[in-house]
């Protein structure tokens, strides 16, 4: 494969490196903490606005359960491939948090903080000038979501319509400290309530019926369902119970975090723990109610192994070195995607770290190299032969890293 010369495509993205961290400071100065639709509608406003900077056109805006949503689309040519570019604008960031920790450059570590700046508004602003370098932006959609964070309850459907029509869905999540996210572990979400019989702690506790103590003997129980060697964990991660220090608990409650790596067992640890509530109470009079369930399917390495060789084989035309892979526990809408069967390769958003922890960052210097690997890969995945799924390797199929180099060129005008 021919290598990308510098005086084209990347060259061009390295020149607008301080747009673009310009950009990236409106991004995360206008905070869109998940669980406040009014500050995620506005968020919307400065994303959208913010794309027709960048690509000349705004977006089309997508209401679903009083959600905000962003959505741009080129259709495709008859017989052309559609490439799917997803993303999510919602934060973990309360509003105010930006009064402590504020949008921040530091010149010498070449790095850039604040609020939700890794994970994943960096991501946007690589995506949007990605599409904006293309010389033809024909199948390409990108869809921006404001819940991922909490679920992605009112976006799935939007999320797995794209999937379906799409050839392949790239996620701007941030990077594995580098590395492209091959694999996702499935997410489930359960909360166990325990229901007994309130009384006076002193004078009659035998009257009473312990929710909390009949709680931490279910919570052995869940504690067996965890099998690290397959990848499947099961960690209580809220609880509370009882009304008054002098009172037997009335009522307790758990919220347990599932992670499996294989949807078997998903299956599995679902089956358990809704057997929990019909199985005979170790206290007398209390009763267990199960409610939630498996979330996000997993996203299996099957999924990304050809985009990933794919992205290799730019990266490595663009001078950029090897790429890495890793399997992370932590679930995506990649994992939507995936699951609707829709090759998916993640992690192509910012390379940085700490991602929902104090202190997020990214690498300013990696913002226009991963849009330009980004750019030449939606191109590739366009022009050359289909082997984005598992079989790419099947009779008829070129071999992964054979096709010609991308078209992707500088964009006239969308600077």
């Amino acid at each position: 494969m021919e290598t990308i010369k510098e005086d084209g495509l990347l060259a061009e993205l390295r020149r607008r490196t301080g747009q673009m961290v310009e950009q990236l400071g409106r991004l995360v100065s206008a905070e869109t903490p998940s669980e406040d639709l009014a500050a995620c509608a506005a968020g919307a406003q400065v994303v959208s606005g913010l794309g027709k900077e960048i690509l000349g056109d705004p977006a089309e805006f997508v209401e679903v359960d009083g959600r905000t949503h962003l959505r741009w689309r080129w259709p495709a040519r008859p017989g052309g491939a559609t490439i799917a570019l997803i993303g999510h604008f919602d934060t973990v960031w309360p509003l105010g948090t930006l009064g402590r920790w504020p949008f921040a450059v530091d010149e010498a570590a070449g790095t850039a903080t604040g609020p939700g700046c890794f994970d994943m508004k960096a991501g946007i602003v690589q995506l949007l000038h990605a599409v904006s370098v293309l010389d033809d932006r024909a199948g390409v959609e990108i869809l921006l979501t404001s819940d991922e964070e909490v679920g992605s309850q009112s976006s799935r459907q939007l999320i797995e319509e794209l999937g379906r029509r799409a050839t392949a869905a790239l996620v701007l999540e941030g990077s594995g400290r580098g590395a492209l996210k091959t694999g996702r572990k499935g997410t489930g979400m359960y909360r166990l309530e325990v229901t007994g019989r309130a009384a006076h702690a002193g004078l009659e506790p035998e009257k009473g019926a312990n929710a909390l103590t009949a709680l931490a003997h279910l919570l052995l129980a869940v504690d067996a369902l965890a099998r690290p060697e397959l990848g499947s964990t099961v960690t209580p991660t809220l609880s509370a119970a009882g009304t008054a220090g002098n009172t037997v608990p009335a009522h307790a409650y758990v919220e347990l975090d599932v992670r499996v790596s294989g949807q078997q067992e998903a299956e599995r640890i679902d089956a358990a723990l809704r057997s929990l509530a019909t199985t005979a109470p170790v206290v007398p009079g209390t009763s267990l109610t199960v409610s939630g369930g498996p979330h996000r399917p997993p996203l299996p390495p099957s999924s990304s192994a050809a985009l990933f060789r794919r992205a290799g084989a730019r990266a490595s035309a663009l001078g950029l070195g090897e790429l890495r892979s890793v399997v992370v526990g932590g679930a995506s809408d990649g994992n939507f995607t995936a699951a609707v069967g829709c090759p998916t390769l993640d992690g192509l958003g910012a390379v940085g770290d700490g991602a929902h922890a104090e202190g997020e960052h990214i690498s300013i210097a990696d913002l226009p190299e991963r849009a330009a690997l980004l750019a030449h890969l939606i191109d590739d995945l366009r022009t050359g032969p289909d082997h984005t799924g598992p079989d790419s390797t099947a009779p008829g199929r070129t071999a992964p890293g054979r096709t010609a180099p991308g078209r992707a060129a500088v964009a006239r005008g969308n600077t």
